[in-house]
């Protein structure tokens, strides 16, 4: 069984040395974090207001110790390790009440451990949930949610769960892939309903089959409930078929990462500049121009249709469309930001937004959030 005393070792990856420094700065971790004001993002942002009032029940300890004082951080690097020493008391805490729960129902031995839910939340649009997914947001014991997880998708979690941040932005891994998984190992040793909330489908891109096959090596029952994926999702939204009869007869999914944060996408294969077919570039903004030099080089037409989304399904949607060439500088002039999707392929000139002359590219089309309706 994991134990309550193994959450320590995944607080930070330099252990307790890092923390034994961190705690010899004496000030007041919690007022110490940069608060961003009211986010508009429908998503949950590093240190927004909203992030740390739905998982304040971690930090009810510190808030309790509160003395008013708020002295500056000496380095902003120690702020995610002081973050997360913060909630080790009521990490251990919960353990420990699963585990007396759990004995008192009949025995570890005869109950055995709980579940994990990895569970897809689609692009943002709450209505896009499954029935499933609602059921088993709406019963688990405590969720472990990302970024991408939309802030009105949270909203539907049950009133006795509990949530914890475990989001990565660029620069800012609230935490490690492998602190995930302990946290995900020791809940559900301890006996309880585990949920792992993840934007779009966990199995693309979401790391989901990596935290599945960490638990099931370990003897832990894993149910994965798939969610609408972003290129679903957003390509309907704009009236874009990913596959059409005569236009594309292919879809392909392909990462914008790159290595060690470089600006050259992980892997294009000569194959995918196939103007028959339709791809979706997932995390691909600063790759992007890379990205279309390696395709019109590959033999893909500079003038193929292409279009980035910015919080696609969600009221803030933003949407440029242009042809390839001018995609990546038209992101630019208008400011594009993470999430965004980028959609390439003839099909893109299907939609009822692309414009009818070259002339009039790019355009950006932005949704109205009082209607989420196009205009």
């Amino acid at each position: 069984m994991a134990l309550v005393s193994r959450i320590p070792s995944i607080s930070s990856s330099s252990g307790a040395t890092q923390l034994r420094k961190i705690k010899s700065f004496c000030v007041n971790p919690v007022c110490c974090i940069n608060y961003a004001s009211h986010s508009s993002s429908p998503f949950t942002e590093k240190h927004s207001i909203e992030r740390y009032q739905r998982d304040s029940w971690i930090y009810k300890n510190e808030l309790e110790q509160q003395s008013g004082s708020c002295p500056i951080l000496p380095d902003p690097s120690y702020v995610r390790d002081y973050d997360i020493a913060l909630q080790l008391p009521e990490l251990k805490k919960m353990l420990q009440v699963l585990r007396e729960k759990r004995e008192g129902e009949g025995g570890c031995d005869r109950k055995g451990p709980g579940n994990v839910f990895l569970v897809g939340t689609g692009p943002g649009d709450p209505e896009l949930l499954t029935v499933k997914a609602l059921r088993v947001i709406q019963n688990a014991d405590l969720l472990l949610y990302d970024r991408l997880v939309s802030n009105e998708v949270l909203d539907l979690v049950g009133p006795d769960a509990r949530l914890l941040y475990v989001g990565k932005t660029a620069g800012y891994h609230s935490r490690t892939q492998e602190e995930i998984h302990e946290l995900l190992l020791s809940f559900a040793e301890a006996g309880a309903n585990v949920v792992r909330l993840k934007g779009g489908d966990p199995l693309v891109f979401g790391r989901g089959g990596e935290e599945m096959d960490f638990l099931q090596q370990k003897g832990i029952q894993v149910k994965v409930i798939p969610g609408i994926t972003a290129a679903s999702g957003i390509s309907a939204e704009l009236g874009i078929p990913l596959t059409h009869r005569g236009v594309a007869n292919s879809v392909r999914f392909l990462t914008g990462h790159s290595r060690k944060g470089g600006t050259d996408p992980l892997f294009v294969a000569e194959n995918a500049a196939d103007p028959d077919s339709t791809l979706v570039v997932y995390m691909g903004l600063s790759t992007l121009p890379s990205l279309a030099s390696k395709l019109i080089h590959h033999g893909l037409p500079t003038d193929t249709p292409a279009v980035a989304i910015e919080r696609g399904t969600t009221p803030q949607q933003r949407m440029v469309f242009a042809e390839l060439k001018n995609l990546a500088d038209d992101i630019v002039s208008h400011q594009l930001e993470s999430p965004t999707l980028i959609i390439i392929g003839k099909v893109v000139a299907l939609s009822p937004l692309w414009p009818h002359s070259t002339e009039e590219t790019p355009i950006l089309v932005e949704t109205n959030s009082s209607t989420n309706t196009l205009q």
